[in-house]
């Protein structure tokens, strides 16, 4: 199973109809239970179980049930992309545990879709929000959070407390497995974006050849990427290093924006085939379509390019 894909929206709806959220900067997850086993799969549907140690008594709460949440890393107590960015790609045990003890995170639970083997994705919103409470999932990895009646209000409550945003849910929808729905409706505060990379340049520094900036593309709203910008600000690092080896086996002879890439950032690029996602948190969006400032959060192996243009086209 596919998580339900909430829409973007630029209003808060309004009326009793609604209920709202707070939006979590954090990888998209279902936790699935059953039978003394846990398996926690991304929202592309990649196995990502090894890498959240933490989460693994929660196979002990229930014999049979499937959770939809988002797993968040905290700093200073506010949820950060940038402190998830290197649990999202551990593999090993071990060292996923190191740092399990180390930057522990912290699943946030939002909706309840199987328990005891009956599937709930029919059932309205409000008769899962009913049953997900009534589980009393509170431990010291996983909670899960309040709702609001009030999506105004907790759109400027967010907007103070530096949060990313809400997400406001049709109380009497049912889950659609895998689809976008305006049923569920997306507003974020922050200006953090999602976009591929289409090539990179090596350090200016020194002639090590390491990777140093990357070029960055986003929907062009024909099924191609428009150049976005150059982003060196964060790659630094392990961080380079594992950037630079998920775009080794890319690299590809010509470039793959469907724009011209001005000379002042093409030159000495190597150009790589649109496949890796990363994010970014940049100072705004200009009108031409340029990110300005970006600085790299990390690669997102829980959203793929088809991801980013469904989004662009919805």
């Amino acid at each position: 199973m596919r998580p339900m894909l909430a829409s973007p929206a630029d209003t808060t709806p309004r009326g009793e109809d609604w209920v709202h959220e707070v939006k979590w900067d954090g990888m998209r997850v279902l936790v699935d239970v059953h039978d003394g086993k846990l398996t926690i799969s991304s929202r592309t549907g990649n196995d990502v179980t090894a890498s959240y140690p933490e989460l693994a008594t929660l196979a002990d709460q229930y014999d049979d049930m499937l959770l939809d949440g988002e797993v968040v890393a905290l700093d200073g107590g506010r949820p950060s992309f940038a402190a998830l960015a290197d649990r999202m790609h551990v593999k090993d045990r071990r060292r996923a545990e190191r740092l399990a003890a180390a930057r522990p995170v912290t699943l946030m639970v939002f909706d309840l879709l199987r328990l005891y083997a009956a599937d709930l994705t029919s059932q309205p919103w409000s008769a899962r929000r009913e049953l997900l409470e009534r589980l009393d999932l509170d431990g010291r990895h996983w909670q899960v959070p309040p709702v609001y009646d009030d999506g105004d209000e907790l759109f400027e409550a967010t907007r103070e407390q530096g949060l990313e945003g809400i997400v406001s849910k049709r109380r009497s929808a049912p889950y659609l497995a895998g689809r976008r729905s305006k049923d569920w409706l997306k507003r974020p505060h922050r200006t953090s974006v999602s976009a591929v990379v289409g090539g990179w340049r090596p350090e200016k520094t020194n002639d090590s050849g390491r990777l140093g900036a990357v070029l960055l593309g986003v929907p062009d709203g024909a099924g191609g990427w428009r150049f976005a910008g150059r982003m060196g600000s964060g790659i630094a690092g392990a961080a380079a290093v594992r950037l630079a080896e998920a775009l080794a086996p890319l690299t590809r002879p010509t470039s793959p924006f469907s724009d011209p890439v001005p000379r002042i950032d093409a030159v000495g690029a190597t150009w790589v085939e649109p496949r890796v996602v990363v994010e970014a948190r940049t100072l705004e969006v200009t009108r031409d379509g340029r990110l300005r400032q970006p600085a790299y959060l990390g690669i997102r192996t829980d959203v793929t390019p088809d991801d980013l243009q469904e989004v662009d086209g919805a």
